[in-house]
């Protein structure tokens, strides 16, 4: 049996489709319980149901990308495992580089023809525990960072802090994933400018007539503008 056979596997597919059924569980009770706290802090139904679409819809465009790596992936770890990572990680670039190097170390290239059961078993195991560094600092980290938002919000000025914590924790992010994209080279430059200027119009526009659906699709159509004029113009 080659390393490709026994990756789709169907005893891979049981244990793969289990880890997805806990994650998509935990998602839908995390989803009652963020509605059931909500109502208890005085938020309306509307609000409530406004923050569930615009999450949903803001999930949109990053799962683009990660879902033609995962296509790529398919070929290289097969399916059941590309399914398991990519449901629970998320990270499809991260996952891989961590099966490219794993393979790359144990001397043979992903789906090749020395891609052996064993060297599978050697890429999962490296994907498993690489992504459970997060996974454990998520457990020891949000106990504490619950306690220190406890504590702010009850100071005269905590809410206007957790403010500005939260939209530097988002400018942080895309900052970093846009500094990455930039250092290759002027197209990237070009599509995130665009983004940029896509979104700051729209948000203003979202603000100024109170068009709150216009705010939840600015992500959504800020990378389909950059899209666009990356397609046409350069």
């Amino acid at each position: 049996m080659t390393g490709m056979e026994f990756a789709n596997h169907p005893v891979v597919w049981i244990f793969a489709s289990a880890i997805i059924v806990v994650v998509m569980f935990q998602a839908f009770k995390f989803l009652s319980m963020s509605r059931k706290r909500a109502k208890e802090i005085g938020l309306t139904d509307e609000e409530i149901n406004r923050s569930i679409k615009t999450g949903a819809i803001t999930a949109i465009g990053p799962s683009i990308g990660i879902i033609i790596v995962a296509v790529s992936l398919i070929s290289l770890i097969g399916n059941p495992l590309t399914l398991m990572r990519i449901g629970v990680i998320g990270s499809a670039p991260i996952e891989s580089v961590g099966a490219q190097l794993s393979a790359e170390a144990a001397g043979v290239q992903l789906g090749g023809i020395d891609f052996t059961p064993e060297i599978f078993s050697l890429v999962v195991w490296v994907l498993c525990i690489g992504g459970a560094g997060w996974m454990i600092f998520t457990v020891i980290a949000t106990p504490s960072l619950n306690k220190i938002q406890e504590k702010l919000s009850r100071k005269p000025k905590g809410k206007h802090i957790l403010g500005i914590v939260a939209s530097g924790a988002m400018i942080a992010i895309f900052g970093s994933l846009l500094s990455n994209e930039f250092l290759n080279g002027a197209t990237y430059i070009f599509a995130g400018v665009v983004a940029m200027i896509v979104s700051f119009v729209i948000n203003t526009t979202a603000n100024k007539r109170n068009i709150g659906w216009l705010k939840e699709w600015s992500l959504g159509f800020s990378i389909l503008a950059s899209l666009i004029a990356v397609y046409f113009i350069v």
